[in-house]
């Protein structure tokens, strides 16, 4: 009987044939796969870190006053534009509006109750008989606690006597009446500096002369709010605990980041709605990714 000891030629060149096969296409496969997994993996990643900060921001955009929003393509010493004037074809780099204290709308409850009291009613009683040309009385308001909020909220840094008003109704002057320009400085403004009045905290006074274009309904603002896209560091940042109406701007407050890595911010207003979009950008592979995040705020 004769017996075989090793593969015949033929099997030789089958078996290396059917291996040159398997490491072509395997190989191949093996690229595909890994390359589809990054992919996959930066796609996940910008989708998170987009709409996680186009959220963000919505969520303060949410308690805007809707006529004091402007942009501008630089520092906070450039031209203050309107939202609603802004030439689309230019990039702007700021966003910035005054936000509604809604914090402190929405109060807190009393301990009596289940149900929230507000710390402002955002109702001015013009015809109270302590009611003046330079004190408001605005029933169920409490500006002990909204000035304990506003102590909480800038890490006690404002205070009420740092706040304004903004009745609805009035006149609004995008560029000299919220600050933007600089201080205001008579309650002529869109916005109306007040303080506290001692032992009475349903008044507000006034701070620099006497009250004019008064309405019934109004907002109470503590600070205002800036959206700014750093280009030489791709950083999308939030500026606050600022207020224009007293000669601040956005560099005065505290700020934190949104995002690293953004390609692109940019913001549009039809009528009082305003739209944005955050693009995320990734450099992890040989080829930049980027993928956009848009949210509509009414």
């Amino acid at each position: 009987m004769r017996i075989r000891n090793a593969f015949t030629m033929i099997e030789l060149i089958f078996v290396i044939v059917v291996m040159g096969i398997l490491g072509k296409f395997g190989v191949e496969f093996l690229r595909q796969a890994y390359e589809s997994y990054i992919a996959s993996s930066i796609n996940n990643t910008l989708q998170a870190n987009s709409g996680t900060a186009v959220e963000f921001i919505a969520a303060r955009l949410q308690d805007r006053i809707k006529d004091s929003i402007i942009v501008r393509m630089g520092d906070s010493n450039l031209t203050v534009v309107p939202l609603s004037d802004a030439d689309y074809n230019t990039t702007y780099t700021i966003l910035e509006w005054i936000g509604a204290d809604g914090d402190g709308f929405r109060g807190n409850s009393d301990g009596t109750t289940t149900l929230n009291k507000p710390n402002w009613s955002g109702i001015a009683d013009l015809d109270h008989p302590d009611a003046n040309a330079s004190v408001l009385v605005s029933p169920e308001t409490n500006t002990t606690k909204v000035d304990t909020l506003i102590d909480v909220l800038s890490n006690t840094s404002r205070s009420i006597d740092d706040a304004a008003l903004y009745f609805i109704g009035s006149n609004s002057d995008i560029q000299s009446g919220y600050g933007w320009n600089g201080q205001i400085i008579d309650q002529n403004s869109t916005m109306h500096p007040i303080n506290k009045v001692a032992s009475q905290p349903t008044q507000f006074k006034s701070v620099i002369g006497n009250f004019q274009d008064v309405y019934e309904y109004y907002k109470l603002a503590w600070t205002a709010y800036a959206v700014v896209f750093e280009t030489n560091t791709s950083n999308l940042l939030l500026y606050y605990n600022y207020q224009p109406w007293n000669g601040d701007d956005y560099l005065d407050g505290n700020s934190s980041i949104i995002m690293n890595n953004v390609s692109t911010f940019q913001s549009i207003a039809i009528g009082s709605v305003v739209k944005i979009q955050v693009c995320a950008k990734s450099n992890l592979t040989n080829q930049e990714y980027s993928l956009c995040k848009e949210k509509t705020i009414f």
